[in-house]
């Protein structure tokens, strides 16, 4: 008769040393099982739970930087529940960091400008360079893309990036600025004269300890249709006062009611629990002094560049 034990770890255990992932629950075995175990040379030990009164040590919890979850939303999982899958969060994490070690990466949100250059064969000097506003920056870990706007010739250009593409050589911030909406895709509906950079542009430096300066510009709409309804979106960055007065109704009937900003589940369903934010910077604080050694000679390499 088969043997039945219940609630009981398993590991099974190659000759090599590897650990297989553990599981969970009731495990039924009989001697056939055990016959081709033994001849593949694979052996199951068993390892019971903890016993509810047992005192099992807390991990001490990790104090999280007041800017991590600006200056890295990348290595923050999707908030969706549904969409996470912690294994894959690991593996995308340590790929990220290797990557970081190899280029730098500076800290930049919405509304900065930034330059980028990446390796182009079919360009002169085998390179090619663009520089443009930060008009929105989406997803998470591997995926993470920022979208850069320019208007070059009378023609406006964006351009999406993935952070972490091999291809991209380098990556700068020539003006480190906030914006006072998550995204700026209005700026293609936008006067021209908000979204034109010159492609030689200068980095402007501030102090590391300063804070990131909020730019709190309202821009003007050209005349005509637009490509979204803005008006009916609650941006604080776009200036109004030319709608009409249907406009002007229509954008009251799509105002967001007062009642939202109490909405606690709505809360916690877009934001990340604190103690999973404290396991992730529990994972990447040991890499951080390798960080910021790759960081600091990427940018020497470029002031000895520039000189």
């Amino acid at each position: 008769m088969a043997n039945i034990i219940p609630r009981a770890f398993y590991t099974a255990t190659l000759d090599l040393g590897r650990v297989v992932t553990p599981c969970l629950g009731s495990v039924r075995h009989n001697y056939t099982h055990i016959e081709h175990a033994k001849s593949t040379h694979f052996r199951l030990s068993h390892r019971t739970l903890p016993h509810p009164k047992e005192k099992v040590p807390l991990q001490p919890r990790v104090k999280l930087p007041s800017n991590f979850r600006h200056v890295y939303p990348d290595f923050l999982p999707d908030f969706n529940p549904l969409s996470r899958n912690k294994l894959k969060e690991m593996l995308d994490r340590h790929d990220m960091i290797t990557r970081r070690k190899h280029i730098d990466i500076p800290e930049f949100y919405v509304g900065s400008v930034m330059a980028v250059t990446i390796n182009d064969p079919n360009a002169t000097g085998r390179s090619s360079r663009f520089v443009g506003i930060c008009i929105q920056r989406m997803n998470r870990g591997l995926k993470s893309n920022f979208t850069l706007r320019n208007v070059l010739d009378y023609q406006g250009m964006e351009i999406m990036y993935e952070m972490y593409c091999p291809v991209i050589s380098s990556i700068e911030t020539l003006r480190l600025e906030k914006r006072l909406d998550p995204h700026l895709l209005y700026l293609r509906d936008a006067r021209p004269e908000y979204s034109t950079f010159p492609m030689d542009m200068e980095p402007e430096l501030i102090a590391e300890d300063a804070p990131v300066p909020i730019n709190d510009v309202k821009v003007k709409m050209i005349d005509g249709d637009w490509d979204k309804s803005w008006e009916r979106q609650e941006l604080k960055g776009i200036d109004l006062s030319g709608l009409t007065e249907l406009q002007k109704r229509m954008a009251l009937k799509r105002k967001t009611p007062d009642y939202v900003q109490y909405d606690l589940m709505k809360e916690y369903r877009s934001t990340l629990p604190e103690e999973d934010q404290e396991d992730i910077y529990r994972e990447i604080a040991p890499h951080y002094p390798a960080l910021v050694a790759s960081q600091r000679k990427f940018r020497r390499r470029k002031l000895a560049g520039d000189a």
